[in-house]
């Protein structure tokens, strides 16, 4: 018999998860979830604070040393890597923009934190978080889980690599090694959701009761209004600037792989159909195949909305109101932790966890957005793969002219 997906997996653990908290919530039992299910559900989340690190370390350093010759790749990559950071950046934006729409209206809830241990850290300016996140131990950076620093400690590590050339070919074998060993264990912990999502769901669904099912509904819309706004004023607008093409004919040229990356939820999967539309929207063969493949690493526009939407409404449930300099950490940290985001299916989720963690929030708190990360899922990998094939298309022409 062929094995159910995961997907599958995690959308019958959403429904029986909702059934058996309405059940404990009307049925006035509610504490049998919390001594026996949560648990399990905690269990989980520890997982995902116990991955971040490596993760992120390892990835990030995997894509900066398979650049390889920066010198080679020359003003492609400059071009490229400047398209991806702005438009993420603006990504962040509109996701915090929607987010705080939504939570300014009332209709983010508050959950019942007093359980839930956390330390909110006060905003000392930005000079002084420029300086925090430049570690003095890296070890401490790795135990603390202090991700701006680990996100640093990356990019100094994989730019040294690379400067060191044929020399440091070990540490490079090393790294890659590393991170298909690491990848397979975010594989793992990742096909533990279901686990996740059947006892938090349960948990939350007989403690808060009904109303938190009709607050999932409401992030969902919150974050794909932030990924149609994206794909429409960012990408579109930048093929018609850049390169003179209509909005229609630009998504037309690349809806094959918008759904493909939609129903698969992961862009590196997606890559050989995302180059066959960019080639038919007149993107050259040498550029794309450099741009998509760094694209799928390094361009997670959709990610970092999901992250910016997630932590407001994860942030609202534990009833922590972010500031304006919270805000910018959480740009920041998104920004360059969506360099970081695997390209394969659920990682965003863990990246989702480090964001929490760069702002105090609850990790805990995690488990109520698992539930239907897959949705979200979905449309934030449609987003990825639609930038990957606009950066190519501008890239194209900005070679062409300075030609």
């Amino acid at each position: 018999m062929k094995k159910m997906s995961l997907p599958m997996q995690i959308l019958i653990a959403l429904v029986l998860g909702i059934a058996v908290g309405l059940i404990c919530y009307f049925g006035g039992f509610a504490s049998i979830t919390t001594n026996y299910l949560k648990p399990f559900g905690d269990i989980f989340v520890n997982l995902l604070k116990f991955i971040v690190v490596p993760v992120v370390l390892l990835s990030m350093i995997d894509g900066i040393i398979s650049m390889n010759d920066m010198r080679k790749v020359g003003s492609v990559s400059v071009k490229t890597v400047v398209y991806f950071l702005c438009t993420t950046a603006i990504a962040c934006v509109i996701g915090l923009v929607f987010a705080n729409i939504f939570n300014g209206a009332g209709l983010f809830p508050v959950l019942d934190a007093a359980s839930a241990e956390y330390d909110a850290k006060e905003f000392g300016g930005f000079m002084a978080t420029l300086v925090s996140i430049f570690p003095t131990n890296m070890w401490k950076s790795f135990t603390d889980a202090n991700m701006l620093q680990v996100i640093v400690i990356s990019l100094f590590l994989g730019g040294a690599i690379l400067a060191a050339g044929e020399r440091a070919k070990l540490c490079r074998d090393f790294v890659s090694s590393a991170y298909a060993v690491i990848e397979q264990l975010m594989s793992f912990i990742i096909s533990l959701a279901p686990i996740g999502v059947f006892t938090y769901m349960a948990w939350v669904v007989a403690t808060q009761g009904s109303e938190i099912l009709v607050s999932l509904l409401l992030v969902i819309v919150c974050a794909y209004l932030g990924y149609i706004v994206h794909a429409v004023l960012v990408y579109s607008l930048s093929a018609k600037i850049f390169v003179g093409m209509s909005p229609v004919k630009f998504f037309k040229g690349a809806f094959a792989a918008m759904i493909f990356a939609f129903t698969s939820t992961s862009s590196a999967a997606t890559l050989p159909v995302s180059k066959e539309c960019a080639a038919e929207l007149g993107a050259e063969d040498d550029i794309a195949s450099f741009v998509l493949p760094l694209g799928s690493t390094i361009n997670m526009d959709g990610t970092a909305i999901y992250q910016c939407v997630a932590t407001v409404f994860l942030a609202s449930c534990a009833n922590i109101h972010l500031t304006i300099g919270q805000m910018i950490i959480v740009v920041v940290t998104a920004t360059l932790a969506s360099v970081g985001t695997a390209g394969v299916s659920g990682a965003g989720m863990i990246m989702l966890a480090m964001v929490l963690e760069a702002l105090g929030i609850p990790v805990a708190y995690i488990g109520l957005i698992v539930a239907v990360d897959r949705i979200f899922d979905m449309g934030r990998t449609c987003l990825n793969v639609t930038g990957d094939i606009a950066c190519s298309v501008c890239v194209t022409k900005w070679e062409g002219k300075k030609e």
